[in-house]
């Protein structure tokens, strides 16, 4: 009966130490839900491909901390257009063709961005006109035989500084979109002479007021010294 009785209190304790121990351990927590599965990892790289008025290309990235990135890119873009009032027929053209880079700062450390930078600006604008009727050029009267067709041709200068405000959406790996909105500081746009392929063409009076027109062209076009940004971008974070 005393055997019993010892064994008894022997199994007791044996079942009751591991309890005592736990308590006195404190309770086992499990681990947070966050540390059990990673967040997605913040990007450095993104590949985009960017469009508006600066045309349509590619953009790359690289966000090097949550304030600071660069950013380099390359535009292209060819618009036609032809129109024929009544007196004279219209051909003309626009060619955007840039590329440049631009730092950004993030000054929250979020998605707003403030971007400097500058591009090499190859844009330009065509024009030609042929007149079907006598046209007045400075005053002085011209037939169409004279005048044949004239064409001019303007461009900004090639280094252009560019300030722009964006957004670039979420620092995280995957499909992204951002925009950016501001002016590129490309001077006025310089028109060159004036030319026309008519029986005329080489008369010193008629290129005389071939000049005329282009300097009272180039006064209004002076007015004009930047050239508006707005690009949105749709590309992937790497």
């Amino acid at each position: 009966m005393r055997i019993s009785r010892a064994g008894a209190l022997a199994g007791t304790l044996f079942l009751a130490l591991p309890a005592a121990a736990q308590t006195a351990a404190g309770p086992v927590s499990e681990p947070p839900a966050s540390a059990a599965t990673d967040g997605d990892p913040q990007s450095t790289y993104a590949v985009a491909v960017a469009a508006g008025t600066l045309g349509i290309g590619p953009e790359i990235g690289w966000r090097i901390s949550d304030h600071v990135g660069i950013r380099g890119g390359a535009s292209f873009l060819t618009v036609n257009a032809s129109f024929e009032p009544e007196d004279v027929s219209f051909d003309g053209k626009v060619k955007l063709n840039s590329f440049g880079a631009t730092v950004d700062a993030y000054p929250f450390g979020g998605n707003f961005r403030v971007s400097g930078g500058a591009r090499i600006n190859n844009n330009e604008i065509g024009l030609t006109a042929t007149p079907n009727v006598a046209v007045e050029i400075n005053g002085n009267e011209y037939q169409p035989r004279d005048i044949g067709t004239l064409s001019a041709r303007a461009a900004p200068r090639k280094f252009s500084p560019m300030l722009t405000l964006g957004w670039a959406g979420s620092n995280r790996r995957g499909f992204m979109f951002g925009f950016d909105a501001g002016v590129l500081f490309q001077g006025a746009f310089k028109i060159d002479p004036l030319t026309a392929t008519g029986q005329k063409r080489n008369d010193p009076t008629l290129r005389a007021d071939l000049e005329a027109e282009r300097r009272s062209l180039q006064d209004d076009v002076d007015k004009v010294k930047v050239y508006p940004v707005l690009q949105v971008a749709i590309g992937y974070r790497f």
